[in-house]
């Protein structure tokens, strides 16, 4: 059977996951009845909910004789881990692009990595059915964007079709039928080359392990293309590093590959296929699977480094223990070690007192997802503002910086180039206008983005969109100034009343209601002032026995802010923490007592 092997990739929201639903639909890997929930490739709860895709996943579709084995690819950079090491299992990409926005940050750190892999583009000018697409301005950015990135002549010359991924269409010409995929399923097997590998049948089986799997049955499972010979169920092969040296020597007791939506047990892997296989308790991403008679890995991407680390410790506070199952620092630490296995961006490293763990990764996101996962999963944490991570280069102090491009309306472009070049130490790049839309692009300091985004959103009054991208290692900025204001800090413990919440509205903004648990030691607002206050959100009204006209009715309180896990971890300061259950998200001092915290901070002076 022929084979083609190819990536779908895009900024987020361009509707990749959409498109994959209908290849899949018009290539008959449903039947007819078949109930398919929509993005099925989009398979984990937090990837519905959030519309996004954190793990690369394959799917394989047959057309006319054909077999297309597809990867869906994540878009945002903090899981770009994933994205470099999948390109090099495929032989020709689809870059998708929506219509009316042209392509994104995201679009061009993916295409970026396709194009210095050599290989050619299809363009797809997705969702040209939108009110406000643009298909040839669309069109004359990608050319622009391929030659930024010193694209070759050949793929300077890419095919491209206009599309409706929702529609289920897609034509070479924009006033076509519109009635199907065909023209790019066609377009795939006359444009891919077929796998290098097909070739070199007869050489000794070699693969390289792209993606890290679990699985509770057969356990540890690597991914993969197969990059020469053939491989059977029960042969014993070896895993070779990236510098060739031998990690281990095991026997293969499953093969499977992808087939439609699911996974397919076979029994052979022939070379240009992509398969899963297990067996190996050792070896990891990067490194080579091959047959015992080969000496020399396979060249690898190298992963990139991680940029922040968080400090996951166990849930000391009061209210401890009572939503969560998982409280102890040993299924903590478990189950971090476990994330590191699967997620090789991920570093986890025990701290001095061994109660808490240090987790390095590549951006806020990703831990987001981390914790979001962990808590839907029972455990309770407290978790540590982000820290960036810096290197020393020639005895000079680095630290990352990102390009971030924004896309804003005109009258607020004022406030975020005030706010990103000045207390954040950004420097601008560039910065277009048209149809009453502003186009920033600046470099800054991660430090200076960690706890941005609520800001901008304020700034922006909701409509601005924020894209960030790892661009290189700078020496140090300096400072860089943190929250201004100071927090208010329950001295009492019980159920807050809402009495006193009122009385304390004019103090500050207030992060819980009436009724809520609190602690002493817990955040339970910002004051309007920079310094920290100390107030008690138990006291009641005094009762007397003389009744006051007009002066007894209900309290009205002034809506309570709602952090998300991730407003609430870039809100906090150095000397806070968020304390994260099944059933809540609460900010708290690092040290509850304020005796404490008074020497704490005369000791940091």
């Amino acid at each position: 059977m022929d084979l083609r092997n190819i990536a779908i990739i895009a900024h987020v929201d361009h509707g990749k996951t959409t498109l994959v639903d209908e290849l899949l639909k018009q290539s008959g890997a449903f039947r007819e009845n078949q109930a398919v929930a929509e993005r099925a490739m989009d398979s984990n709860d937090l990837e519905r909910e959030r519309g996004i895709t954190i793990l690369a996943k394959a799917t394989s579709v047959e057309w006319h004789g054909t077999r297309i084995n597809i990867v869906d690819t994540p878009g945002h950079a903090d899981f770009g881990g994933e994205v470099e090491r999948i390109l090099s299992m495929v032989d020709g990409v689809v870059l998708l692009v929506d219509a009316a926005e042209g392509p994104m940050p995201q679009t061009k750190f993916v295409t970026s990595k396709a194009l210095a892999l050599g290989l050619r583009p299809i363009v797809v000018l997705n969702k040209v059915d939108k009110p406000d697409a643009e298909p040839d301005r669309a069109l004359d950015e990608v050319f622009d964007l391929f030659s930024s990135l010193d694209a070759d002549e050949d793929q300077l010359d890419f095919p491209h079709l206009y599309a409706s991924g929702r529609s289920g269409w897609a034509d070479s010409d924009l006033k076509g039928p519109r009635k199907n995929l065909d023209a790019l399923f066609q377009l795939v097997i006359n444009h891919v080359p077929k796998p290098r590998q097909i070739k070199r049948q007869g050489e000794d089986f070699r693969m390289l392990a792209t993606t890290l799997g679990a699985d509770p049955f057969i356990g540890r499972t690597l991914t993969g293309r197969v990059e020469s010979g053939k491989l059977k169920v029960g042969a014993t092969v070896q895993a070779l590093s990236r510098i060739g040296q031998k990690i281990e020597q095991f026997r293969v007791s499953k093969i499977q590959a992808f087939r439609g939506l699911g996974m397919q047990e076979i029994d052979e892997a022939v070379a240009g296929d992509i398969v899963t296989i297990a067996g190996m308790s050792k070896a990891t991403v990067a490194d080579t699977i091959c047959a015992l008679a080969v000496a020399e890995s396979l060249p690898a991407q190298p992963i990139d480094p991680p940029t922040i680390s968080v400090t996951f410790g166990i849930n000391d506070s009061p209210l401890a223990g009572r939503d969560g199952k998982k409280v102890q620092s040993r299924v903590i630490r478990d189950r971090l070690m476990k994330e590191a296995e699967t997620n090789v961006a991920i570093r986890v490293t025990d701290t001095p007192s061994g109660e808490a763990f240090e987790v390095a990764g590549r951006g806020e996101l990703q831990m987001g997802v981390l914790i979001e996962n962990m808590r839907r999963e029972g455990f309770e944490l407290s978790i540590s503002r982000p820290q960036v991570l810096l290197r020393e280069e020639n005895g000079v102090k680095m630290e990352p910086i990102e390009e971030v491009t924004i896309d804003v309306d005109d009258e607020y472009s004022g406030a975020v180039i005030e706010k990103l070049t000045g207390p954040r130490k950004g420097e601008m790049v560039d910065m277009r206008q048209s149809n009453g839309k502003t186009r920033i692009i600046a470099h800054v300091p991660s430090r200076g983005l960690i706890g941005y985004h609520g800001e901008f959103l304020t700034d922006t009054r909701g409509t601005g969109v924020l894209n960030r991208v790892f661009f290189t290692w700078a020496p140090h900025k300096g400072a860089i100034p943190g929250r201004r204001a100071g927090v208010l800090i329950s001295m009492e413990q019980g159920e807050a009343v809402a009495y006193a919440l009122w009385n304390l509205e004019e103090r500050g903004k207030m992060f819980v209601g009436p009724q809520a648990k609190v602690y002493q030691g817990m955040i339970i607002g910002e004051h309007s002032r920079d310094n920290d206050l100390d107030v008690n959100p138990l006291k009641g009204k005094k009762l007397t026995n003389v009744r006051a006209s007009g002066t007894d009715d209900a309290v009205r309180l002034t809506p309570h802010v709602q952090f998300s896990l991730e407003e609430a971890i870039a809100y906090i300061d150095d000397d806070e923490l968020v304390e994260v259950t099944p059933n809540a998200i609460r900010l708290r001092k690092s040290f509850l007592d304020p005796h404490e915290r008074k020497r704490q901070a005369k000791a940091a002076n």
